[in-house]
């Protein structure tokens, strides 16, 4: 399909030539046999019953003595019979014979002698008394004598018959190697041409409408379809570049479907491929994959090529070796806005998981997307429709009416294909119990997908460290209730509702090798107050102000190690980066070599600043932790009895334990620290 006329032509003249050749070749075996028979009944004048094919077996056999040429040059021969074995198409074994007083004189001529005496056999006397025997046509009895022969004459072959059969193997393994490797080379190439297919719209499953609460996403993609349907109209107005779009976010919100779904709607074939795997491994493998696809793509006219995966193909170009850019700049002529007429009619979509108002890209390669399509992750209410759009796909195995609002928080900052798993995983974990799927087997679907496999095995017996874990995490949950329980119109209804906190569990989680861990929702705000992160602050030094009050300074452990840099990151992003705690609002980060939380450190008053709040933070939590204590300490005996909690339990124990809301509603007493 992508090849040129000639290239075809030639093709289909050597796919002609074949079966001609195999033919010629079977005909020419045939003819060879029929001659070969004839030549066989022929006779020669002599004694009856002597052919061409055989020798006087009647006269006894001897070894000849000296040279081959001397003897015949000596003695006056009355017949000379050659018997030839061929070995290979240059080489063949020869034994000759010599009639002489009643006796054959038997030699074996070496490959030099052999020459000469071909040579001399013109001119020679005795070159009309020459008889050549084929071995295979010697009589069972000749052929007995033979082989004595053979034994005789076995330490004096010429070297060339006694590494034929070396030679014969040495040509087998070097053709089968040399097969081997075009056999591989061919599979690789082959591989590349298989994934470069055209998929029909018919094909495509679904629907755009499949696509829930993505309303903005899809009505940019309205207008693609308006504008590629209306080309002639929008082409009045001055509109008339090519149809290059750039689909850009994060993984799993539907960029590949919403092509798909693009394709069908318009009724053309699209291809998929992966900029990833446009490298063949050859030098130029990538930007001769894209020539094989623009081909393809000109050859439909009205086609979309979508290529997925393509971050690598926007960095900025400039690489070290002369073809590392070979692939970007192929795609920056295909991108081209000088196109044919053929050229016309080709959507290409390019997709990758960059954003390019964070990423460095490279400008020529932007300058070619005029449209431009920002996918993004779906907001709360968008995330319970999408949850909901799953569930009804399983409508008679879904529970009536079932509270997602725990899941949707969970799920803050999660992609369709994610929420779309949690829902495969509660399907799966359903079957296996034979179970409806409601909001519980949605829940721990969605611990399973967010948090990983979790095993109470692995902190079973060691006793010491579920109670460091448990007071640790204990600590994180009673910064955030005070918080809670100290806002405006607070009560416990809102807290259930409001706090971050789901469950605190003490089983191990393989994939963060943490031997416990808190399941909690994200938070909706995307704007912080400086109040809002000095309260992120106290919860993540919670748990380690907790261990000091239990086990004194010498007893803090590093279980605090993500928190403290956690809390390193707030601060030098309220203190470097937003002047928080400054005089003036300056963003010292932006003039470092790496921009935003890189590049050299912080200079000497930032450090001031940031290591003043924390010590004020940190003294604030931990005398808020003191009045806790006592609280603290029936909740952790509790987490050790049940190894997890849920935030609802959590909440219950407190109110039932005596004395709780005088804790809760007593004062802290923190101690004065430095403030900037």
């Amino acid at each position: 399909m992508i090849q040129s006329v000639a290239v075809r032509l030639t093709l289909l003249f050597i796919a002609v030539l074949i079966p001609v050749s195999a033919i010629y070749s079977v005909k020419l075996i045939q003819k060879q046999a029929a001659l070969a028979e004839q030549v066989k009944t022929m006779a020669v004048a002599g004694q009856a019953g002597e052919g061409v094919w055989s020798f006087n077996g009647a006269l006894p056999v001897v070894f000849g003595t000296g040279s081959l040429l001397s003897f015949l040059d000596a003695n006056p021969v009355e017949r000379i019979t050659v018997v030839y074995e061929p070995l290979m198409w240059n080489v063949s074994e020869r034994i000759v014979l010599i009639e002489l007083r009643d006796k054959q004189h038997a030699y074996y001529p070496s490959d030099m002698e052999t020459k000469i005496f071909t040579d001399k056999a013109v001119t020679a006397p005795w070159g009309a008394k020459l008889n050549f025997v084929p071995r295979a046509e010697l009589s069972p009895q000749s052929l007995a004598v033979f082989e004595r022969l053979d034994q005789r004459f076995a330490d004096a072959r010429p070297q060339s018959e006694k590494a034929g059969w070396k030679a014969g193997v040495s040509g087998s393994v070097s053709a089968v190697l040399t097969l081997g490797m075009l056999a591989f080379l061919f599979s690789q190439l082959k591989g590349q041409r298989k994934s470069l297919k055209f998929i029909e719209p018919t094909q495509v499953q679904g629907s755009i409408e499949d696509l829930v609460g993505m309303d903005d996403i899809k009505a940019e993609v309205a207008q693609i379809k308006d504008q590629y349907q209306r080309r002639a109209e929008y082409a009045e107005y001055g509109v008339s570049k090519p149809f290059n779009v750039m689909f850009s976010g994060p993984a799993g919100t539907g960029k590949t479907k919403l092509a798909s779904y693009l394709a069908k709607e318009l009724r053309l074939p699209i291809l998929f491929h992966s900029a990833a795997n446009l490298e063949t491994g050859f030098v130029a493998g990538g930007s001769n994959t894209l020539s094989r696809i623009v081909a393809m793509a000109q050859r439909r006219k009205r086609c979309i090529v979508f290529l997925d995966e393509a971050q690598d193909l926007f960095m900025k170009r400039g690489g070290r070796r002369k073809f590392d850019d070979d692939t970007a700049n192929t795609l920056l002529s295909v991108l081209d806005g000088v196109r044919s007429k053929n050229d016309a009619e080709i959507i290409w979509i390019v997709a990758s998981n960059f954003n390019s108002e964070t990423m460095q890209m490279d400008e020529a390669m932007m300058r070619r997307f005029q449209m431009k399509v920002d996918f993004r992750m779906p907001n709360g209410e968008e995330r319970l429709a999408i949850i909901g759009h799953y569930l009804r796909q399983r409508a008679g195995k879904v529970l009536p009416q079932p509270d997602l609002h725990h899941v949707v928080d969970v799920t803050e900052g999660r992609s369709p294909a994610d929420l779309e798993t949690i829902v495969n995983q509660a399907g799966i974990t359903a079957a296996q119990s034979g179970q409806m799927i409601g909001a519980d087997t949605l829940m721990q679907a969605a611990e399973r997908v967010l948090v990983g496999n979790v095993n109470v095995h692995t902190t079973q017996e060691r006793e010491r460290d579920r109670h460091i874990i448990a007071v640790h995490e204990w600590g994180h949950f009673l910064v955030d209730l005070e918080h809670e329980r100290q806002l405006p119109n607070s009560n416990w209804a809102q807290i259930l509702a409001d706090m971050k906190t789901i469950k605190i569990s003490l089983k191990a989680n393989p994939r963060t090798n943490a031997l416990g861990f808190v399941f909690h929702k994200q938070g909706v705000n995307l704007l912080k107050t400086k109040s809002d992160i000095e309260h992120d602050v106290r919860v993540l030094l919670g748990g380690m102000a907790n261990e000091e009050l239990f086990f004194g300074e010498e007893g803090t452990t590093n279980g605090a190690h993500n928190d403290i840099t956690r809390v390193t990151k707030l601060l030098h992003h309220a203190v470097g980066e937003m002047g928080m705690y400054r005089k003036t609002r300056l963003n010292f980060g932006a003039l470092s070599q790496g921009g935003q939380d890189g590049g050299r450190e912080p200079d000497a008053e930032t450090r001031s600043i940031m290591e003043a709040q924390s010590e004020r933070l940190y003294l604030e939590t931990k005398a808020v932790l003191a009045r806790l204590k006592p609280l603290t300490e029936h909740l952790v005996n509790r987490l050790l009895e049940t190894n997890e909690m849920s935030l609802s339990e959590a909440l219950v124990e407190i109110r039932n334990f005596e004395g709780a809301m005088k804790l809760l509603e007593a004062p802290s007493h923190a101690a004065p620290a430095p403030s900037n």
